[in-house]
C-alpha cells in the first residue's frame, strides 16, 4: 500500500467515522443500509461500495463486529485461554501481528524529569486508517504516537512532554518502520523500538497489552490478573489511559467486562473502528 492509499483511506475514514457513530448511536434500530448512506450523503451503492473498501467487508459485517454480542463472544475466547501458553507469549496464530516483538526501552528518570533536555527528537505527520498521526522519536527509539487532525496542536501537545528537548521535523527509520503497521507489512516488525518512560507498574501493564492479538480483546479485570494485580483494576484502566504510543500499543483491544468498548482517549468512535477495522482483517 503506497502513501496515496493511505491518504485516500484517511480521507475515506472522515466519511467511515461518521458512519460508525451514527450506527453506535442507532444500533438497537438496526440501521438500514439506506439510512447510514444517508447520514454520510451518499447512495446506498456508493456507500457500500467505499466502506468495504475501507472495512474489507461489508457495512452489515462491520456492524456485526460493533455488535455487543460479538465482544462478549471474544471475552468469553480470552478467559477460556487465559492460561494457554502460547496465548500469554501472543503467539495465536502466525499469521497475525505478534506485537511482542516491539521492544520497549526505559528513559532514565532523569531524561524525562528535566523535560528531556537531552533529547533530540524527530517528528512527522503521516497519514493512518484513522486519520492523522504524529509520531515522535529519539536516537533509541519511537516515543509518542497520537491521532491528531490539527498539526500545530499535536506538535503543541508533543512538546508539553518534553519541553526541553530539541525538535526537528524529519523522518527515521524508527517512524517508517511504525507506518508499515497500517499497510500490513512486518517484515520489520522485530525492528520498532519505543523509547518510553514509565513506572514499574505502567511497563507491567504496557507489556501485557503487547501480549493482545491483533482481532482479539479483553479486560481491564483480565490485565490485572495477568501481571499479578488482581485487584488492581482501577490502577490499570489509569495505566493504559497513560499510553503514549497509540495503535502500537493497542490499549484499544481493552473494553469493559460487560462487552462495552468504554472510554478511549483518542474517541470512542475511533476506537470502534479500530477494533472492527481488526477484526475483519483477523478472520480473512
Amino acid at each position: 500500500m503506497n502513501q496515496a492509499k493511505i491518504r485516500q483511506e484517511q480521507i475515506d475514514y472522515d466519511r467511515i467515522a461518521k458512519a460508525i457513530e451514527f450506527i453506535r448511536d442507532n444500533f438497537k434500530h438496526q440501521p438500514s443500509l439506506e439510512a447510514v448512506a444517508a447520514e454520510v450523503n451518499l447512495s446506498p451503492f456508493h456507500f457500500q461500495r467505499l466502506f468495504t473498501e475501507w472495512a474489507g467487508v461489508s457495512p452489515k459485517k462491520f456492524i456485526h463486529y460493533l455488535s455487543l454480542n460479538y465482544a462478549k463472544n471474544l471475552l468469553r475466547e480470552e478467559q477460556s485461554t487465559l492460561l494457554d501458553a502460547t496465548h500469554e507469549i501472543g503467539l495465536s496464530s502466525s499469521s497475525r501481528l505478534h506485537d511482542l516483538f516491539i521492544n520497549i526501552e526505559s528513559m532514565t528518570p532523569g531524561e524525562f524529569k528535566h523535560g528531556g533536555k537531552s533529547l533530540d527528537i524527530k517528528y512527522c505527520f503521516a497519514e493512518s486508517p484513522f486519520g492523522q498521526i504524529i509520531i515522535a522519536s529519539t536516537s533509541r527509539g519511537v516515543c509518542h504516537i497520537s491521532f491528531q487532525d490539527d498539526s500545530k496542536q499535536a506538535l503543541i501537545e508533543l512538546k508539553k512532554i518534553f519541553p526541553k528537548a530539541s525538535y526537528h521535523q524529519v523522518s527515521d527509520k524508527f517512524q517508517k518502520n511504525v507506518l508499515l503497521v497500517f499497510q500490513k507489512d512486518w517484515t520489520y516488525l522485530n525492528e520498532i523500538k519505543l523509547h518510553l518512560f514509565s513506572t514499574p507498574f505502567q511497563l507491567k501493564v504496557w507489556e501485557s497489552l503487547l501480549k493482545i492479538s491483533q482481532g482479539k480483546l479483553t479486560t481491564y479485570g483480565n490485565i490485572a490478573e495477568k501481571i499479578g494485580k488482581p485487584k488492581a483494576a482501577r490502577a490499570v484502566g489509569t495505566a493504559i489511559g497513560s499510553n503514549p504510543v497509540a495503535f502500537l500499543i493497542p490499549c484499544h483491544r481493552v473494553i469493559q467486562s460487560t462487552g462495552n468498548i468504554g472510554d478511549y482517549r483518542w474517541g470512542t468512535t475511533r476506537k470502534s473502528a479500530m477494533i472492527a477495522w481488526e477484526a475483519s482483517r483477523a478472520e480473512k
